[in-house]
């Protein structure tokens, strides 16, 4: 049983947060508490990508970047794994440099404090330095950096398949046991 934070930022790639939400919901026999962290500019990517505020319709608990007291805003809280999807260069800037200026950034300081599975699933492209610097830095930290590129050897169909190569992986990271493509079954 695992308790985990998902965090959705600005960037794009609202489908990749939509999707995983959805596989979560279907995997809440392994789950003891899921939480959503969600930004104002991502409730605006996902409308605008999306066309809709489905996010409104998912049974979890909601907070907001500001809200210090959310349980996972400290290790007594005990979350195993926060998946930051998309994760924004933004954000993953200031997990790199430390610094905790909002519940996603403390959150993610406190998961790799404690040595836990901080999975960010960043989504720029191309990448510059900085970016590749501030991924070394929060893999060295613990942290693991899942690029939200999809994969095509399982023959996916529609944009939703796609985006659940990549979905599916970051399920797999966060140690969620799902039925997925397996190359060489």
């Amino acid at each position: 049983m695992k308790k985990i934070v998902v965090a959705i930022t600005g960037a794009s790639g609202s489908i990749y947060a939509r999707n995983l939400l959805d596989k979560l919901a279907l995997s809440n026999d392994q789950l003891t508490e899921l939480s959503v962290i969600m930004t104002d500019n991502a409730k605006l990517v996902w409308k605008t990508e999306l066309e809709n505020e489905s996010y409104n319709n998912y049974n979890v608990k909601f907070y907001g970047t500001s809200d210090f007291m959310a349980p996972f805003a400290s290790g007594s809280g005990q979350y195993d794994t926060m998946i930051i999807i998309p994760c924004s260069m933004g954000t993953l800037g200031r997990i790199a440099s430390g610094i905790s200026n909002d519940l996603i950034s403390r959150s993610a300081d406190v998961i790799l404090k404690e040595r836990r599975r901080l999975i960010c699933v960043v989504r720029d492209t191309p990448y510059n330095l900085v970016h590749i610097r501030n991924m070394e830095t929060v893999t060295l930290a613990g942290g693991i950096i899942c690029p939200a590129t999809p994969s095509f050897y399982s023959c996916p169909k529609t944009i939703d398949e796609v985006a659940n190569t990549v979905v599916d992986r970051v399920l797999d990271l966060a140690g969620i046991d799902i039925k997925t493509f397996r190359w060489g079954k």
